[in-house]
């Protein structure tokens, strides 16, 4: 397996702002419509990320060429971030730009470092009249605004999704089935377990940030109860997933394309937005950790676990072909306890120590699972 280099890890800082942003729209926007809206930005933030990571997996970002593209890139990327805060509220524009001019600039770039080598040629061909046609969405809904830039963005993201799955297919030209993308399956997974450190990272961020302005005995209960939970999911995702995902995926031989393409393109982004949700409730947290849950703050703290741990289920079930009990039982439970929290009057840090002891219970399920596990099955036997 080819090692993450510098300039991959460089171009990632910027994402820590991104998520920051996402954060904070999200606490700007606590109803039902600011999360859609968060949720359609995340997705567009992923694909800018995404197929950058995909990118640099057939390149090679220690030449100088792919190097300046990626720090073109991370500009570009700062540039989507700040546009964040006002992108519903006529910045739109700003951001649309910078999003085309980065999707096809990439595969611009791409096109042409890729020349002598007909199935990386092949494959860039056909992604080309695609971005064209999402970034003329994305661009359309910029200038359109109000509802129609929600339902034109989501349009852009669904034809995105249908196109990657179909092998972005063009009359005359064909398909690019996933079978035949040459994938170092263990790089892509390296670099999509980077970005859940950003998002963790950002959390923790958040949250010391936070108590630096206000430090007293009770906000530093509620900061050590956030990062707790930080850890947690850390611990959920990092302490004998990861390493066995990446050899999976490595081992895959011609399924690597078609698994890499569902767990990183599709179900990473439901762990980010599950960080990002948990953030927002971290914040909420600090606040006002004895108020009583609102709503919206119930949702972050214990919907946020939910997401994250839903999303890492999905990617267990797809990678193992086997049903991750405890983390589907601790999603339900999560989304179980978040009207009871809201109909009690629960505080927001009782709230959060139960996501806390839910997410603990999962890291307690999988230890008990590997000590009942046979040694020969290996890193490919189903893990709970």
């Amino acid at each position: 397996m080819e090692p993450t280099t510098s300039a991959e890890l460089f171009f990632d800082l910027v994402f820590i702002f991104t998520i920051t942003q996402l954060a904070h729209y999200l606490i700007a926007h606590p109803d039902w419509r600011g999360a859609a809206r968060t949720a359609l930005l995340l997705a567009l933030v992923w694909f800018v990320w995404i197929y950058t990571a995909w990118g640099t997996n057939w390149l090679r970002p220690d030449q100088a060429p792919v190097r300046a593209l990626l720090i073109a890139l991370m500009l570009g990327s700062l540039l989507l971030s700040a546009a964040i805060p006002e992108v519903f509220a006529g910045g739109g524009l700003v951001f649309a730009l910078v999003y085309v001019t980065m999707q096809m600039g990439r595969t611009v770039f791409g096109l042409w470092a890729v020349q002598g080598q007909p199935w990386l040629v092949d494959g860039f061909r056909k992604t080309l009249p695609w971005f064209a046609g999402t970034s003329l969405l994305v661009v359309l809904g910029a200038v359109v605004g109000g509802a129609f830039q929600e339902a034109l963005w989501a349009a852009a993201i669904v034809i995105e999704v249908i196109g990657l799955s179909t092998g972005f297919p063009v009359p005359g030209l064909g398909r690019s089935p996933a079978e035949r993308w040459m994938v170092e399956g263990g790089h892509l997974a390296e670099r999509c377990q980077a970005f859940i450190l950003i998002a963790l990272g950002e959390s923790i961020l958040v949250t010391g940030s936070t108590l630096a302005q206000h430090l007293n005995l009770t906000m530093t209960g509620a900061f050590v109860l956030a990062f707790a939970g930080s850890v947690a999911l850390w611990w959920v995702y990092f302490a004998r997933s990861a390493p066995a995902a990446a050899e999976v995926i490595t081992r895959a031989g011609e399924r690597t394309g078609a698994l890499g393409r569902l767990a990183f393109n599709y179900l990473h982004p439901v762990m980010v937005a599950g960080i990002i949700v948990t953030s927002a409730g971290d914040e909420q947290l600090l606040r006002e950790p004895g108020a009583p849950a609102t709503p919206a703050a119930a949702l972050f703290t214990l919907g946020g676990p939910a997401l994250f741990l839903a999303g890492h289920a999905a990617y267990k079930a797809v990678l193992w072909r086997t049903l991750p009990i405890s983390r589907i039982a601790a999603a339900l439970l999560l989304v179980a306890l978040t009207p009871a929290a809201v109909a009690l009057r629960v505080p927001v840090a009782v709230a959060a120590g139960a996501a806390l002891l839910v997410t603990v219970a999962v890291i307690v399920a999988d230890r008990a699972a590997g000590r009942r596990m046979p040694q020969s099955r290996g890193p490919r036997s189903p893990l709970r």
